[in-house]
């Protein structure tokens, strides 16, 4: 976790300037939660530098950040993506880390109903 918040904290440096970089809102530990205890983080990534400016010139600023939420409970970890300019959309991402090599078929313990509606 140390080193996953150094490479974090490196990448924003390094990408910060007009338009860009990473805005940590929060950064917190949490407990009875996803995964049971573990880590909190909420940022927002300014991808307008990431753009072509012809097209920036189109979009509204909501259109050019990306927020993030993530609750890190290793090995456990829901992550969830969002753009304040579609309320609508968003991607979640769980993740579970397992001492394999991916053989598990269902590492999720999803019900028959759910495996039929999964897309691979």
């Amino acid at each position: 976790l140390i080193q996953r918040l150094f490479l974090q904290k490196k990448s924003r440096e390094e990408s910060s300037g007009e338009g860009s970089g990473v805005e940590i809102l929060a950064n917190r530990p949490y407990s009875d939660g996803p995964g049971g205890s573990g880590q909190y983080t909420h940022k927002i990534y300014h991808v307008g530098s990431h753009i072509p400016s012809w097209f920036r010139a189109l979009l509204p600023k909501a259109a050019l950040q990306v927020e993030e939420e993530s609750w890190n409970a290793y090995p456990y970890t829901r992550t969830r993506y969002t753009c304040p300019f579609v309320e609508k959309f968003s991607i979640e991402i769980e993740t579970y880390y397992r001492p394999d090599a991916g053989q598990q078929t269902n590492v999720f313990n999803l019900s028959t109903a759910e495996k039929r509606q999964r897309i691979l």
